[in-house]
């Protein structure tokens, strides 16, 4: 657990910008940081990415110098030692709310809001990356702190940072990303003076194949990612905030959005949290992720399904993916099932033993 006041994140980042080939001077050797050579990568190079994220990160400087800013941020690394038996898990899913208008950070507030984060937090923000994690960071400049003191994140672990103030606004998304302007940021804050902003990041796996991401390992991976992130020790559920999301490791990590869906989704209920889901555009998504909440409401084992469809429709697969998607799988397993008078055989049916 880290706490710094906002003038000490301005003490510690500005050297790393306007001295990038002296930085490793202020900083002590002992400091898990992966940040070493990456601010180089800001003022090399000819991509129109550049230019953007720098006037995005000058605007801060510009801001910070104007008036010193105020107030606290903590970080907050949080590692769990045991996760849910998901295979007998009896919880009810929480509350959805899904849209396809929005974002995470100006819709999102007063929320738990998900960054889709590099196992390095941060990710390429100070160098050629430019899709949510980064713009995130680049928005919010204090998070970029957060590289000099954390370590690589562990498949148990994940970082919350609290109080971190946006400063500027933008439209587009990587090659069309574009710094609009600066931002007020208005948002209130706690008795330590912290913005009620809540970050966190967790990470999800990188998938070279598509097919990878359905085996059973690696949806216990991800459900216990996304579990480590959304739960709270000690904290009674109605006194936990919505979770902001959206198409977490999705894009270049190779995740089906569908999927990650409902991994989210369970791991929220887990963890005794609604959700708020962000399609980001994606009309048909937000369409197909409403009617699978609803209907799995009622009927569903989400976890089981999830094994038996990579029993029946994966595992021998010799395509680059199945020729049946997850949700009608889905769809159609439970409502067969349904029509049985067989219990005996529903029960076996909604079974997968490794």
């Amino acid at each position: 657990f880290s706490e710094l006041l906002t003038q000490r994140i301005l003490f510690l980042k500005s050297p790393l910008f306007f001295l990038p080939d002296k930085f490793h001077y202020v900083l002590p050797v002992t400091m898990p940081c992966h940040f070493v050579g990456s601010e180089i990568k800001l003022f090399e190079g000819r991509s129109p990415r550049k230019p953007e994220k720098l006037k995005t990160l000058f605007c801060y400087f510009r801001r910070v110098t104007e008036k010193k800013p105020t107030g606290l941020v903590t970080f907050t690394r949080q590692c769990l030692q045991e996760f849910p038996d998901w295979e007998r898990s009896q919880k009810k899913l929480s509350r959805l709310h899904v849209t396809y208008e929005g974002t995470i950070e100006s819709n999102g507030q007063g929320m738990l809001q998900v960054d889709f984060a590099n196992r390095f937090v941060g990710g390429g923000v100070t160098g050629a990356g430019l899709v949510q994690e980064e713009i995130r960071f680049l928005i919010n400049p204090e998070l970029i702190v957060s590289r000099l003191i954390t370590e690589v994140l562990d498949h148990n672990e994940c970082l919350i940072i609290t109080g971190t103030e946006q400063y500027s606004e933008y439209t587009g998304y990587a090659e069309t990303y574009r710094w609009a302007r600066s931002h007020e940021d208005k948002t209130p804050r706690d008795e330590w003076q912290r913005r009620y902003t809540e970050i966190v990041a967790i990470d999800a796996f990188h998938f070279r194949r598509f097919l990878d991401q359905f085996g059973p390992e690696k949806i216990r991976r991800e459900l216990n990612k996304a579990y480590c992130g959304f739960f709270r020790p000690n904290v009674p559920p109605q006194h936990l905030s919505a979770i902001a999301t959206g198409n977490w490791g999705c894009g270049a990590f190779g995740g089906d959005s569908r999927l990650k869906a409902l991994i989210q989704i369970l791991a929220a209920a887990e963890a005794g949290r609604d959700v708020v889901y962000f399609t980001f555009g994606d009309v048909e998504l937000m369409r197909d992720i409403y009617s699978m909440h609803a209907f799995l409401c009622e009927k569903g084992d989400i976890y089981r399904l999830l094994l038996r469809y990579y029993n029946e429709e994966c595992r021998s697969c010799s395509t680059s993916g199945p020729d049946v998607k997850l949700y009608s799988f889905m769809y159609n397993t439970i409502e067969s099932y349904a029509d049985s008078t067989d219990d005996d055989d529903e029960e076996k049916g909604l079974c997968f033993e490794d």
